[in-house]
């Protein structure tokens, strides 16, 4: 991915998060000097596996399990510190290097005991399903201009006076919503007490420490959360995130300048989910929904809650291969297909009689529209042995073919399996570590 003109690669997912950008992350990662997440916060998660472990990560990006790899997060980010350090202390214990190895935009703000209450108590919340980790009420924060920075807690007036305007802030919020729990200034003082000694020691300017590794000839891997269809201002809205997941936010969240990207990676799967409420055009009927579900293991592995499946949505990912600017594809569990009778792709919607071919920005129109399907012969037979597109079986690479071709964007890559070597598109990679989820 990475060669002489091709210096920093942004990974994105071009569907509804759950890509399985992580095992792309954590393969490319064998080839970058840096891995930046640039957006999202803990309600972001993938599941590696190394060896018989399972590890699960939030926040902290994808190649630490790459030796000798820098990461970074980036100042997109809204940082969980409680839950950051809980997951370095977990790789630590299952022998990960992360010393030297990771830092913290100073510019990066701070999820708080009371955004998770907030988030927690509001009915908006739940009406769109988010994780209830605070990360929407630390976005608003944010862009209010009473969020609190990692950089803050180098100023300790400052920053009481910063969480007590929070709380009071949220305090009224809660009011409002008619909920009679309140947040406390000293508990959350008690919490940044805790922390700040070891966040600090990684607190850095990340766009600044990303300028001077270009000017090396560093390659950099730009690491996205959550998914395409999920941007604030992209994505179905409002049944969306609360940050920029899309390319664009890549540049402001890292802190380096849009002439820096060289490539967009889209991870897809082979087929379409999501997590929460929202459209979702293509999504199966029972019982061949549960069984798409029990085949891909499809459940959040941040919430665990199931996710919803449907066929694939050439409209969704031509959408996101335009608003992205990708120059590539990675497919992501093809095998979990492999036993399928029938498969559809979905080619177009109709509303009102007339057929769309353009992804639509108003969400009253998908609640309208009836998909329209090529369907496909399943090829009954493993994947998880190809190494290349020659050794897919027919029906599977006239799948992939046809996915290419409407979706207007090159497949470079195919997963059919969690192990690292189950790839098609790079070299062998060593098989040590597994990846599920992204």
């Amino acid at each position: 991915m990475f060669d002489s003109t091709t210096r920093t690669v942004v990974v994105v997912g071009a569907q509804w998060g759950d890509e399985g950008k992580g095992k792309l992350v954590d393969i490319l990662a064998e080839g970058a000097d840096w891995v930046v997440r640039y957006q999202g916060g803990a309600n972001a998660g993938h599941t590696v596996v190394v060896g018989e472990k399972s590890i699960v990560l939030h926040q902290v990006p994808s190649g630490i399990l790459n030796p000798g790899v820098r990461c970074a997060i980036g100042n997109g980010v809204v940082l969980d510190p409680d839950t950051l350090f809980t997951e370095v202390d977990e790789l630590v214990r299952d022998g990960i290097d992360v010393e030297g190895r990771l830092y913290v935009s100073d510019r990066a703000h701070l999820v708080l005991p009371y955004h998770k209450l907030l988030d927690g108590q509001s009915s908006a919340s739940k009406a769109i399903g988010t994780t209830g980790r605070g990360i929407g009420p630390a976005y608003e924060d944010k862009v209010a201009r009473r969020g609190v920075r990692v950089l803050d807690l180098r100023q300790p007036a400052r920053l009481r006076t910063l969480v007590e305007r929070g709380v009071a802030h949220a305090n009224g919020q809660l009011a409002a919503m008619g909920s009679a729990q309140r947040a406390e200034v000293e508990p959350v003082m008690e919490v940044l007490a805790r922390v700040s000694p070891r966040l600090l020691t990684l607190a850095d300017d990340i766009g600044l420490a990303l300028h001077r590794a270009r000017k090396t000839g560093a390659a950099l891997l730009l690491e996205g959360a959550q998914g395409s269809l999920l941007d604030i201002d992209h994505g179905t809205y409002p049944f969306v995130t609360s940050s920029s997941t899309t390319s664009g936010g890549a540049v402001i969240g890292a802190g380096v300048p849009p002439t820096a990207i060289h490539a967009a990676l889209g991870v897809v799967k082979a087929y379409t989910t999501r997590v929460g409420n929202g459209p979702l055009p293509t999504e199966l009927s029972s019982p061949l929904q549960e069984q798409v579900r029990e085949l891909g293991h499809e459940f959040g592995a941040t919430t665990g809650r199931p996710r919803r499946c449907g066929w694939f949505d050439a409209l969704v990912v031509k959408y996101a291969v335009r608003v992205n600017g990708l120059t590539g594809l990675a497919v992501t569990k093809l095998d979990v297909l492999d036993t399928l009778e029938r498969l559809a792709i979905c080619t177009g919607y109709e509303v009102d009689g007339e057929v769309m071919e353009e992804f639509p920005a108003d969400i009253s129109e998908l609640e309208r529209i009836t998909p329209r399907y090529e369907w496909f012969d399943g090829w009954r037979q493993s994947t998880a042995d190809a190494r290349s597109l020659d050794a897919l079986p027919k029906a599977a690479r006239a799948y992939l073919d046809r996915i290419e071709a409407l979706v207007e964007a090159p497949i470079q890559f195919v997963s059919v399996g969690t192990r690292r070597d189950q790839i098609i598109g790079l070299p062998a990679a060593t098989p040590a570590a597994t990846t599920v989820g992204a």
